[in-house]
């Protein structure tokens, strides 16, 4: 994924003065071992930090080694002022971990007391309105640590990529499509630049990209990745020349920040007047790390990159479509899989899902848009879809969202798609969630979210959740079990 950061760990040891430094030293070195063991590299930062110069010190060793994630360690009970100095001086992401006792036989020269010290470091975290990543339990053993560390680096990935994100967008929303609104105050509370185009802008580019001497090798490139579902084989010229507009505009318009994501419009007057359905170029630019949403949702554009950055796989943009038929879900799946009828729905759009997470991508027209455009005649102007069921497997559905009153809310849910043949169009999906019936009810409807959802391909709810959490969502929406009400759920149903 070009299109997402590369994550440069480091860690610092902190040890507050009327403990032993080399306690916090050792304990350091033994989770660094840990780590490269597990996973990779990390930057020893071989200054221990016990007063403010300390701090300084090596606050400039992690900026010299290039380290963009920073993990404060606390080997003891640690330096209250000095480390949350050190986190609010860093500038990049934080996270916070303690080190646990290691045996019984020495507590007295080797006990450490960072059980203690990660509640202040808390405390003064708050008093200075410093963000920290803190895991779920914080206090560990070398090896235990060692796994926080790489479940912080997910979510650090997707914070670096936001702190260096520009989404552009073209057109207003579509008629009618008031819930795709975006109110971009939140966007500039997330460090998220915003270009808002009109479509012209789009137009006049699109049409000064004709006879581009690129569109034969993006053809070839169309043609190769279709196969046998290449079924309007005519159209792609033209959607070769539109891929081309949008790549030469992201490395134009990026300006000062590395990342880019787009929001389009696609509908309606888009197929009048470029002569396709964009829907098949903007799969091609998801499977490169660089989503495209549909109908300018420019926080489902924002949603779709979060989970680039998590997963570092291809997402999607879907509709919360349809409901399963009561037959369909009786004959496939009922007496196959333990999900009520009310804990599956279809989860579809046009035809903007990557071909590799298709089980049989084909070419095909806008079907919906054609009863419109096209209707009795042979499809032309609504070609340029990309078709297929969504492959089967774990999913995580989720949106961070600017709402009514330009507050962030979000919400996240893990579940599956079951391998059952939709025999419907699109690209689209039998989803499972489970207690998806009380979700949609009382996350979806009541807090008022948009049709749209991010699809990662994979369980990433902790990370997507933590995330959430570091950015200041207040309220993180999820798919509660059983016995668990929501706050607006009826007890006595």
């Amino acid at each position: 994924m070009n299109n997402t950061p590369k994550v440069k760990l480091g860690i610092v040891a902190v040890s507050r003065d009327c403990f032993p430094m080399k306690l916090s030293e050792d304990r350091r070195k033994a989770v660094v071992e840990e780590y490269k063991k597990a996973n990779g590299d990390i930057y020893e930062c071989l200054t221990t930090v016990e007063n403010e110069k300390h701090m300084a010190k090596a606050l400039a060793e992690v900026k010299a080694a290039g380290v963009n994630a920073l993990v404060v360690y606390l080997g003891n009970f640690g330096p209250e002022t000095s480390e949350v100095l050190l986190a609010k001086s860093f500038g990049g992401p934080v996270m916070f971990a303690a080190a646990s006792e290691e045996t019984g036989d020495n507590l007295v020269g080797g006990r450490g007391d960072a059980y203690c010290g990660m509640l202040n470091a808390s405390y003064n975290l708050a008093l200075r309105n410093v963000k920290a990543y803190i895991p779920e339990y914080p206090v560990g053993t070398a090896s235990e640590v060692a796994a926080m560390i790489a479940e912080f680096v997910p979510v650090a990935t997707a914070l670096l990529g936001l702190k260096n994100l520009k989404i552009i967008s073209f057109g207003p929303r579509p008629q009618d499509f008031l819930a795709c609104n975006a109110p971009i105050k939140p966007l500039y509370n997330l460090d998220v630049e915003i270009e808002e185009n009109s479509e012209l802008d789009l137009f006049a580019a699109f049409n000064a990209h004709v006879g581009d001497p690129r569109i034969s090798a993006v053809v070839a490139s169309m043609e190769k990745e279709l196969g046998a579902g290449n079924k309007m084989p005519g159209i792609l010229p033209k959607l070769a020349q539109y891929e081309i507009t949008l790549l030469d505009w992201l490395e134009e318009h990026k300006g000062a920040r590395e990342f880019v994501v787009f929001a389009n419009k696609c509908w309606p007057s888009f197929q009048t007047q470029f002569g396709f359905v964009p829907c098949y170029v903007n799969s091609r630019l998801a499977a490169r790390g660089i989503p495209v949403s549909c109908e300018v949702d420019i926080y489902g554009a924002l949603s779709e990159y979060i989970g680039t950055c998590i997963s570092q796989d291809v997402v999607t943009l879907l509709d919360i479509n349809n409901t399963v038929p009561a037959d369909m879900y009786e004959a496939e799946i009922k007496a196959k899989y333990d999900y009520t009828l009310q804990d599956t729905f279809m989860a579809f759009h046009c035809g903007n899902t990557a071909a590799a997470k298709l089980t049989c991508a084909t070419m095909k027209n806008q079907m919906i848009m054609a009863r419109a455009l096209e209707p009795n005649q042979e499809p032309n102007i609504t070609r340029g879809t990309l078709e297929g069921d969504i492959v089967p497997g774990d999913i995580t559905f989720f949106r961070l969202q600017g709402n009514a009153e330009a507050k962030l809310t979000a919400y996240v849910a893990q579940g599956e798609i079951l391998p059952v043949a939709t025999r419907s169009f699109g690209g689209i999906g039998i989803f499972a969630i489970p207690e998806m019936g009380r979700f949609y009810r009382h996350v979806l409807i009541q807090n008022r979210y948009p049709h749209h959802g991010a699809v990662a391909f994979g369980h990433y709810g902790k990370a997507i959740y933590n995330l959430f959490s570091y950015l200041g969502v207040k309220e993180v929406g999820f798919n509660q079990p059983q016995g668990m009400l929501y706050k607006t759920e009826n007890p006595f149903k």
